[in-house]
């Protein structure tokens, strides 16, 4: 019961004492999904391969994957002032008014639209860089003449686990008889596997989406599958946003806020979010809005090691950060890290739908990540701020502890569905 204090009280500060949010920001061509190329793919034998050789590989892999992206397709992606890569020659600018966007307008900074997210209050502006100018100095002149807004680029998030695009199969649906609130899928479109008939309503956030992929399918399978493939919450209903669809800037921060703001007003109460990337404002208050609504966010660390930059979303305050394991409950070598741990859970060899009418033994952080989320909803159904320290005691107290004695930074309060798959 002591380990679980830490974690409900963080949620509580997010939520206050009334269960209201504190307003503060927390510090979130052809149709073919640019996964596969923005994916690091499985790596079975790193078990096998020393620490340091492991941390090497996974480095150069991550380096050599957005060097890729950015040659690729430059000509709508471009490297921030960190090197990561945003859509190109755009900035988003929250907490503005019609004064500051005459003002940026002002300064050479087109507004290309402005948005509001009504599930999470939030509205945004997006807006042209000047010609001839990087999106870092253009962020930096920009934010000198908006010292109230919040203004950053638009960061691209990366599935953390093997996908790709379906071509030609079919999206799953639901039924018109499905009930009850749905669970939250932020990630590629989802394909009708069996295991997920009936019971899956898709939007889309991007050109062309929803577009099946891998790796929508298989987190949407280890979330409410059933049959052959079992997922952690079986026979739920399933609310998925594709992000990604056929835009090859797909997967990026607005994509993701838009799609919370969707979950939040189809009542979600747990979102999975198998995605990785750098920290973000609009990301950060997107998140914040959502769990001030009580939605509850898990999200996967990722697969670029542990000498990978922090992961977000899963480093953000009160996001349910998951690590994965193999058979034998060791972290997977390549499991990236997170300012926080929360839970393990199976994440090698685990039994996933891979399509329309396939399936595979998948590896990656990405899939421990729904086991988690399907545990913590079977204690928290639908969004209720009263009731998330009792469901965040109960997920503790499923935990297996594992690594030192209590909480610790690898697997967090320990395993979760651990008798999952099999296992």
């Amino acid at each position: 019961m002591r380990r679980s204090i830490a974690l409900i009280a963080t949620l509580s500060l997010l939520l206050g004492a009334s269960g209201q949010r504190v307003d503060a920001q927390i510090a979130v061509p052809s149709v073919q999904l640019p996964d596969a190329a923005r994916t690091l793919p499985s790596l079975p034998d790193l078990a096998n391969e020393p620490l340091i050789a492991v941390r090497d590989t996974l480095a150069q892999a991550r380096i050599e994957r957005i060097a890729d992206l950015l040659r690729d397709r430059r000509d709508r992606i471009e490297p921030d002032r960190n090197g990561q890569p945003a859509v190109r020659g755009v900035l988003i600018a929250t907490g503005i008014d019609d004064a500051m966007v005459a003002r940026a307008r002002d300064g050479g900074f087109a507004l290309i639209d402005r948005e509001r997210i009504a599930g999470l209050d939030l509205d945004i502006a997006r807006f042209a860089v000047p010609e001839g100018q990087s999106l870092a100095r253009a962020q930096k002149r920009l934010a000198k003449r908006l010292p109230g807004a919040a203004i950053d680029v638009d960061h691209l998030y990366f599935a953390s686990g093997p996908g790709g695009a379906l071509p030609g199969a079919a999206l799953a649906t639901a039924s018109a008889s499905s009930s009850g609130a749905p669970l939250g899928l932020i990630d590629g479109g989802v394909a009708a596997h069996p295991s997920v008939a009936g019971r899956v309503e898709q939007r889309g956030f991007a050109r062309g989406a929803p577009v099946p992929s891998r790796h929508g399918t298989a987190v949407a399978s280890l979330l409410i599958g059933t049959g052959t493939v079992r997922g952690a919450a079986p026979g739920r209903r399933l609310a998925a946003a594709d992000v990604y669809g056929g835009d090859p800037a797909g997967g990026n921060a607005s994509a993701i806020a838009r799609a919370l703001g969707w979950l939040a007003e189809r009542g979600v109460g747990v979102t999975t979010i198998s995605l990785v990337g750098p920290d973000n404002k609009l990301l950060a208050i997107a998140v914040s809005r959502a769990q001030q609504r009580g939605m509850l966010i898990v999200a996967a660390v990722g697969n670029d090691g542990p000498a990978a930059p922090p992961a977000y979303p899963a480093s953000y305050k009160g996001v349910f950060a998951v690590t994965g394991v193999d058979a034998r409950d060791r972290a997977l070598p390549e499991a990236g890290r997170a300012l926080h741990v929360d839970f393990a859970a199976p994440g090698a060899d685990v039994h996933a739908a891979t399509g329309a009418a396939t399936s595979d033994r998948l590896r990656g952080t990405s899939f421990a990540a729904p086991l988690v989320a399907g545990r913590l909803a079977q204690h928290y159904a639908a969004p209720a701020t009263d009731r998330i320290a009792v469901a965040v005691t109960a997920l503790v107290l499923e935990a297996r502890d594992l690594g030192k004695k209590g909480r610790d930074k690898i697997y967090g309060h320990g395993l979760i569905c651990g008798s999952c798959d099999g296992r």
